[in-house]
């Protein structure tokens, strides 16, 4: 008999069980979950939070389907370290459980920055998991004063689950514009512009030096008073079961195209893991849901002694805020860095195009997104820019752009 374990039960674990299933009907799965919740779509918490969504419609798979993958889950317990000689993994509760293969899925834990007297702060949050949205609707109403530390895709998520439901909101960030990892800052002011415009209040560019209770001393002189802090600063990867068991970690875990770590049959999928950026070359961690499902899926498919890789993996957001929707993909290289910028301009729709080498390696568009899964596949498989007719692609994404044989080659059929 083999033995599978999975160390978390998020949407990484979730492709990791149907992985090792489509190869493996019969050998068991143990799941180790150290929320008390069976596997939910995390990017719902905040339309949960703003009343789009309720608990039921937020589960990423039925109430059957540990049941149906013949899986047993172990809730509210956490691994606390891995022995990768003796395929042990120890639970915080001193339960030792073997393993034939390992995955850990770890995902990733809020930062919380040392702010002086943040001890002080009776209402304070974070915002990643269920739990802490389920926290933070018991302690708001319509009167609270909500300070959001934090203007990057978790807290301006936060922003919008509370927009309507309190007083007032303020964000504050270190940095000068908003969404500074996806934005550049042309397209920073026109995101920023339209969540002013829905009343929300920004302190750019200023941080908080130190709190007293309901009141946060900013570094400009600033004093901001509030009822409910929430703090969105940023997340780092939980890689610290495989870098105590002797794997290699960088900012995340290492892996393979493979899923493999460096330890041997343990494999990582997931937010806590650094792989290889396709567009750029350089390794990064890619917290994306649909890359810890096909992460998870290609880890649980070579657990089970298939074959499988993980191939062009590269960053992508898609966002909307107030109705203004957002999509990003790829690496922005600089002219410095050998990169050329292309822009496009129609009906309220703002398109930046980043290329090099006669190759398209990122672009940010607001405004409508639609079809830019083409813009994407441009990217993930390097096509040429001289095959195609760019210019008209830029304008509208339409497959027609394309010469006959590049469609027939993706597409199939007559053309």
């Amino acid at each position: 008999m083999k033995q599978y374990v999975i160390i978390g039960n998020g949407v990484a674990a979730t492709g990791c069980i149907e992985g090792i299933r489509s190869i493996d009907r019969d050998n068991p799965i143990l799941i180790i979950s150290e929320e008390p919740h069976p596997v939910y779509c995390r990017p719902l918490i905040s339309y949960y939070l703003e009343g789009k969504t309720d608990l039921t419609r937020m589960k990423y798979r039925p109430d059957d389907f540990y049941k149906k993958q013949n899986c047993e889950v172990m809730y509210g317990k956490k691994a606390a370290g891995i022995d990768p000689s003796a395929k042990r993994v120890f639970l915080d509760d001193s339960t030792v459980l073997p393993y034939d293969a390992l995955c850990v899925a770890t995902g990733s834990s809020p930062f919380i920055p040392p702010i002086d007297g943040l001890d002080s702060v009776e209402h304070k949050f974070s915002f990643l998991t269920l739990d802490d949205t389920l926290a933070l609707e018991s302690a708001i109403s319509e009167d609270s004063k909500v300070l959001i530390v934090g203007a990057g895709l978790i807290g301006l998520k936060c922003v919008e689950g509370l927009h309507g439901r309190v007083a007032d909101i303020v964000v504050c960030d270190l940095a000068d514009r908003v969404l500074s990892s996806i934005l550049d800052n042309e397209c920073a002011e026109l995101m920023q512009k339209h969540l002013e415009d829905n009343g929300i209040r920004f302190m750019l560019g200023d941080s908080v030096s130190r709190f007293e209770k309901n009141t946060a001393h900013m570094k400009s002189g600033r004093e901001l008073s509030f009822d409910v802090l929430v703090l969105a600063v940023g997340v780092r990867p939980n890689v610290s079961l495989i870098k105590d068991a002797g794997g290699e970690v960088n900012r995340g875990i290492i892996i393979d195209s493979h899923m493999q770590t460096t330890l041997p049959d343990v494999y990582s999928a997931g937010d806590c893991t650094e792989s290889l950026d396709f567009s750029c070359g350089k390794r990064r961690v890619l917290a994306l849901l649909p890359n810890a499902y096909m992460q998870g899926s290609c880890a649980g498919h070579n657990m089970a002694g298939d074959t499988a890789v993980f191939e062009n993996p590269i960053p992508m957001n898609s966002i909307g805020f107030f109705g203004l929707h957002a999509m990003t993909a790829g690496s922005y290289f600089t002219p410095e860095e050998g990169g050329e910028l292309h822009e496009e301009r129609s009906c309220g729709t703002l398109k930046r195009f980043y290329t090099k080498d006669g190759c398209l390696t990122g672009y940010i568009i607001i405004g409508d997104t639609d079809r830019a899964g083409i813009y994407t596949s441009l990217i993930r498989e390097k096509t040429p820019l001289s095959a195609i007719d760019f210019e008209s692609l830029k304008k509208s994404a339409t497959s027609a752009v394309f010469s006959a044989e590049i469609r027939r080659k993706k597409f199939g059929g007559v053309v």
